[in-house]
């Protein structure tokens, strides 16, 4: 295993930087949803997510390609200068001088733009200058990383973000620009040799040239149908796991009875407070063991591990829809998150193996479609408990984690194909 020691300078001082801003970012985004419900009531809020969430999808693709065309230090110090800006105006809309629900819609879209424009080029970087048997660690590690910020970050906010808003946005505004600082200062350009030729732009292409450009390099990546099969499959399993903070938290709340937890310490609690443990309970497990389960992990065959773990997902799904006992849910959680760490560590690997090394920013950018369109579609389970029910609304979902396992299998035994006819061609 690739020791910490050994990393390429660039990455020790990404999972730095990095690891302050999401500690700072996870300390208002799970509070947004509150803020936007309060000041604009639940119906807009809920519109201006999903039209944040748009503005995001197309940035990211836009990134990849810019990381591709343009280098990943250029794209990755354009977004953290942009997000230390973008800093600036969030805090003045929270400031002694101003309160502005619209502003700050505003500058936590324009957050999600840069945070979309820098995600492709850093992870195309870490494919860069990390040797393939050694991705699955580093990407592990960056994981556990965002992780612990997950489980800290949230915690600090419920104090900082209602109380010192300012003072919060203010700091990370510092903190981006010492983040760009670094990147600007000590991060060497990674992109390969041969495409660091084309790293110059040509003044001469109109705008919709670079569009055109653009949509053609990414009709390529849809034409690989071992790709394509891939997304597909993630949005289907993207149901089950982005369900936490939707169907899970509603599920709990609603139909979860204050009950003993344990009678030795005479500690009761209801649904609400449940939800906060098992989201703890999470995070400490992610936290603590996507290292040694991404390692484990990569000593099976992929096609094995991507399959199974949507059956452990849809395994959790029945158990959260069927049970309100408490220790059958913190059961439900763990059996939950053993299916999140079992790919969690390899499936960026697994991008990074598809990519053509001149494309990888943007294969990179395309694969996060399984969160983005997964994120879109995965609150319509709430409406839908209303007709079906919980327990057939989990049901349904942990159906769909099924269908993303046979996607899986199709789209093994089409690269195991596909290999096979490379080798016999070479021969």
């Amino acid at each position: 295993m690739m020791k910490l020691r050994d990393w390429d300078r660039n990455l020790k001082i990404r999972l730095f930087g990095e690891g302050m801003i999401n500690v700072l970012f996870w300390m208002f985004f799970p509070f947004m949803a509150i803020y936007f419900s309060d000041s604009f009531g639940k119906g807009m809020a809920g519109l201006l997510l999903v039209l944040s969430q748009v503005f995001g999808v197309l940035a990211n693709l836009v990134g990849g390609y810019c990381a591709d065309k343009y280098g990943r230090k250029r794209m990755m110090l354009i977004a953290a200068v942009g997000q230390a800006l973008t800093f600036l105006l969030f805090a003045y809309a929270n400031s002694p001088w101003l309160v502005s629900p619209v502003l700050t819609f505003v500058s936590f879209s324009i957050l999600g733009i840069f945070g979309s424009l820098y995600w492709p080029a850093s992870h195309a970087m870490i494919a860069d200058v990390v040797e393939e048997k050694d991705r699955n660690t580093v990407f592990a590690v960056f994981y556990t990383a965002l992780n612990i910020s997950v489980v800290v970050g949230p915690i600090l906010g419920g104090i900082f973000f209602f109380q010192h808003r300012f003072g919060l946005l203010l700091t990370a505004a510092i903190v981006s620009f010492g983040v760009a600082f670094l990147i600007a200062a000590f991060i060497r350009e990674t992109a390969p040799d041969q495409m660091e030729k084309k790293l110059v732009t040509d003044s001469s292409t109109k705008w919709y040239g670079f569009v055109k450009e653009q949509l053609k390099d990414y009709r390529v990546i849809v034409q690989d149908k071992v790709f394509l099969l891939f997304i597909l499959a993630g949005i289907f399993v993207a149901q089950t796991f982005m369900q936490l903070d939707l169907l899970i938290a509603v599920h709990l709340s609603e139909s979860v009875q204050e009950q003993t937890v344990s009678k030795l310490f005479d500690i009761r609690a209801d649904g609400k407070e449940i939800f906060g443990w098992l989201i703890a309970e999470n995070g400490l497990l992610v936290a603590l063991l996507t290292v040694y389960m991404t390692s484990k992990m990569s000593r099976f065959k992929e096609k094995n591990v991507f399959i199974v773990s949507c059956v452990i997902y849809a395994m959790s799904m029945i158990m959260f829809g069927y049970t309100t006992h408490v220790w059958m849910l913190v059961f439900a959680m763990f059996v939950f998150t053993m299916g999140e760490l079992m790919v969690v560590g390899i499936q960026e690997g697994f991008v990074s193996r598809l990519a053509p090394e001149h494309m990888r920013g943007q294969y990179f950018a395309a694969a996060s479609l399984r969160f983005t369109i997964g994120r879109t579609i995965a609150p319509l389970a709430i409406p839908l408990t209303a007709i079906i029910g919980f327990p057939l609304t989990f049901s349904l979902i942990g159906l769909l984690a099924l269908v993303a396992a046979m996607l899986y299998y199709v789209m093994f035994n089409l690269r195991e194909a596909k290999k096979e006819e490379l080798h016999e061609g070479v021969l």
